[in-house]
């Protein structure tokens, strides 16, 4: 695997039990770059988000067939710290939701559980993640309130800020603007921009506009398997299979 693949998956199947919810997908992601996963509702893809920090582990009667790598090191191995992969892959989800604690607390709050005690650097951490979240300048005069009080928006940079706290290498985002009002999504896509410059993001959006804004790179799911990967401009102006061209211009799905 060439140094820019930051990860990627290989004939990847996934079931829930008997149905297989995924197929054969085979996907390479570069580093700070953003790929955008597409599709119709219930295609798969934030199925396969979670296969790549292995949050459906969580789920009864799933398994896994093939391989997923994050720089080079197959992560479904056996003897994998699957704790120490999801600290490297951090995860946004489609709801906001934050801690019912202060904004302070929710961000430290990774820091603490992995055993980091000194002050100082906590309270570091949590300022420089917050700022990296496009959310400090708003919250640095109420860090002890709820972060309850907070719109919807902020606290979807808030759950950005508390993923960025413990320096992940990869950020999954699972439609992280769903939930949100145009102003507070342009602010996330402002906020993708910005921050792959440090990490690799992949994010599942059930808008094609948003996809086209924020990424380099799009995969469209169907049905359980990868249609197409491709450069956003090209898969989005000149795709290559007729299903990919059939769903962008909005003639099915």
């Amino acid at each position: 695997m060439t140094h820019a693949i930051k990860a990627a998956s290989k004939n990847l199947d996934f079931f829930y039990g008997d149905f297989q919810a995924l197929e054969d997908i085979s996907i390479e992601f570069e580093r700070n770059r953003v790929t955008a996963l597409i599709g119709p509702s219930g295609c798969g893809k934030s199925t396969y988000l979670r296969c790549i920090n292995r949050m459906n582990d969580l789920i009864d009667g799933t398994r896994v067939q093939g391989d997923m790598f994050l720089d080079g090191e197959d992560i479904y191995a056996p003897g994998v710290d699957v704790v120490s992969l999801r600290r490297r892959i951090g995860m946004v989800f489609q709801k906001p939701n934050p801690f019912p604690k202060t904004i302070f607390e929710n961000v430290a709050y990774g820091l603490r559980v992995n055993g980091i005690k000194d002050k100082q650097l906590i309270e570091q951490t949590v300022e420089e993640s917050l700022k990296g979240a496009a959310l400090w300048d708003e919250v640095k005069e109420r860090m002890h309130t709820s972060a309850l009080g907070l719109s919807g928006g902020q606290q979807q940079r808030l759950c950005i800020a508390r993923a960025l706290a413990i320096e992940p290498e990869v950020l999954l985002m699972d439609e992280p603007a769903s939930a949100l009002d145009p102003i507070a999504t342009q602010k996330i896509e402002d906020l993708i921009h910005e921050l792959k410059k440090e990490f690799t993001i992949i994010i599942v959006t059930h808008s094609m506009q948003q996809a086209a804004r924020v990424s380099d790179r799009t995969a469209f799911f169907y049905m359980g398997k990868l249609i197409e990967v491709g450069d956003t401009k090209t898969l989005f102006t000149n795709p290559a299979n007729k299903q990919t061209e059939d769903y962008i211009t909005g003639r099915f799905g």
